[in-house]
């Protein structure tokens, strides 16, 4: 038996809409752009919030999938169990 693993989301895809501004989509929806402003790359999100400048258009690239992971589900399991669990059983007295 094989079994697959899935991203669980689509990775961004890249085009260039300008000598100087790269935009990425992710299922056909916007996801920000990267603007080259002569000496740095700036990174917004689809809501246009500033995610930094950087050196390289594949830094700016990467900040860019960073930021649109998504959050981690919250555990349904306590963190600790209930004190009644955590007590060693007791022998039986002969």
């Amino acid at each position: 038996m094989s079994t697959t693993t899935m991203p669980p989301y689509d990775p961004l895809t890249w085009k260039q809409a300008d000598a100087d501004v790269h935009v990425a989509t992710r299922d056909g929806e916007f996801a920000g752009f990267v603007e080259f402003d002569g000496t740095a790359h700036l990174v917004r999100d689809h809501q246009g919030a500033d995610l930094g400048s950087f050196a390289t258009l594949d830094e700016a690239f990467q900040a860019l999938a960073d930021a649109q992971e998504p959050a981690p589900r919250p555990s349904l399991f306590p963190l600790a169990l209930p004190r009644v669990l955590r007590r060693r059983p007791r022998r039986a007295r002969a």
